[in-house]
């Protein structure tokens, strides 16, 4: 009762600072039938949802108040807010990979239960970390998926063209031939755990393997998983790690060749001297492809203790519609919908969604396991040290996977407590 109380107390507080830092109301109502508040990932996706949000206050009579939050932010309102009988966010933005962990906590929703269903028209792969017992709990909104941003100019030097780029074989070709030119070659993030670890999955999938089994038991020290380790430090050694904003500028102004990015980051156009296509997961030209474009989809959902379920599943309904969706991509939007990705007038404006739409078909979503976290924090520093050659890559590799075995046994130990 007494986290009750300050929460209420505190809230007008919370809500006022969050306003006034990239908060946004959309609508004046005398007497609204519901207030619903937001709480979105900053950026591009919380952009897109805010232009929407006219509409659908003036048509159901709600007032919304949506805040932005970081990605490290959003995850701890959203969790913290959970804790509370009455929760202080009525709808979310949720990364995939907090799914086993807010649906082992009850954070979530069941959308099933509130009469809520994912249609046909969504692509099948976006949809799969949306379930959980075979209730839906999410909805896949923003098609976020890693492609491979490269130099149009550089890759024309080398002898390519996008059409051609089919395997990883190819991309460190590209590499080392402007490496010789003295230019830069691949770009890599490289300046914290997730971002090296997330980076590297595209190439370990290219070789159809994986950082975990069918029981999420990792699978890290294998011949299989240091021969994509030497295929990424062999296209490190052409370029240099960098984080997001100087890995775009880089390959933008020819700089570099390539680098893994997210559509989220760059929109091309006709004259743009960057571009970006899916990986075709193929680790050779003889080699079969796997799907290798990794999910960084933000789904969104509705927190189990929002006190406006009703507002909340009509607004999850009409941000899913897909003429809505469709109606986003001006501006910035990425629905995960085959009707918005095939459509002629869209491709022909947005040739690049193009790429998009193969990438999410061909995409994998990362483990769903409650200590992804420290999952992906263990593998990564230990990455660093292999990608910075403090460690051989047999050592990484056998350390990381001693750890990773260790920290889920505890985890396990502390849950059958």
């Amino acid at each position: 009762m007494v986290k009750t109380r300050f929460l209420i107390l505190l809230l007008p507080f919370l809500l006022t600072s969050c306003f006034e830092k990239g908060g946004q109301k959309h609508y004046n109502s005398a007497n609204p039938k519901a207030t619903l508040t937001l709480a979105l990932r900053a950026g591009t996706y919380s952009e897109v949802i805010k232009k929407c949000l006219p509409e659908f206050e003036k048509k159901y009579d709600v007032q919304c108040n949506a805040l932005d939050f970081s990605e490290g932010g959003l995850h701890a309102s959203i969790s913290d807010g959970a804790t509370y009988p009455e929760g202080p966010y009525d709808f979310c933005m949720v990364d995939s990979s907090w799914m086993a962990e807010f649906t082992a906590n009850n954070v979530l929703a069941n959308l099933s239960e509130l009469g809520y269903s994912l249609d046909d028209d969504i692509i099948p792969a976006t949809k799969t970390i949306c379930y959980y017992k075979d209730n839906v709990y999410l909805a896949p909104y923003y098609g976020n998926v890693t492609v491979l941003l490269y130099n149009k100019i550089m890759v024309k030097e080398a002898g390519f063209n996008p059409d051609n780029i089919d395997s990883l074989e190819d991309i460190l070709q590209i590499c080392r031939f402007q490496k010789k030119r003295h230019n830069l070659g691949f770009m890599y993030r490289g300046d914290t755990p997730n971002n090296i670890v997330v980076d590297f999955l595209p190439v370990l999938l290219s070789r159809g393997v994986w950082v975990v089994d069918e029981n999420n038991n990792p699978t890290v020290n294998t011949d299989e998983f240091a021969e994509a380790i030497y295929m990424y430090k062999s296209l490190a050694r052409t370029g240099r790690a960098a984080k997001k904003d100087d890995l775009i500028a880089a390959i933008a102004n020819k700089s570099a060749a390539m680098g893994i990015g997210w559509p989220g980051w760059y929109t091309p156009t006709k004259n743009s001297s960057m571009d970006y296509i899916a990986l075709s997961g193929r680790y050779r030209k003889d080699k079969q492809p796997y799907n290798s474009n990794i999910y960084g989809i933000w789904t969104v959902g509705i927190p189990s203790n929002s006190v406006n379920k009703e507002y909340a599943v009509k607004l999850l309904e009409f941000l899913m519609d897909k003429d809505v969706q469709k109606a986003t991509v001006e501006f910035g939007g990425v629905p995960c919908r085959y009707s918005s990705l095939k459509d002629p007038e869209i491709l022909q404006k947005f040739p690049q969604y193009e790429a998009v739409g193969r990438a999410l078909e061909g995409g994998v979503y990362r483990p769903v396991m409650e200590k992804w976290h420290e999952f992906y924090t263990i593998l990564g520093k230990e990455m660093q040290l292999i990608m910075n050659d403090e460690k051989t890559v047999p050592k990484g590799l056998k350390d990381a996977q001693k750890a990773l075995e260790e920290m889920l046994k505890e985890a396990e130990n502390q849950s059958s407590k």
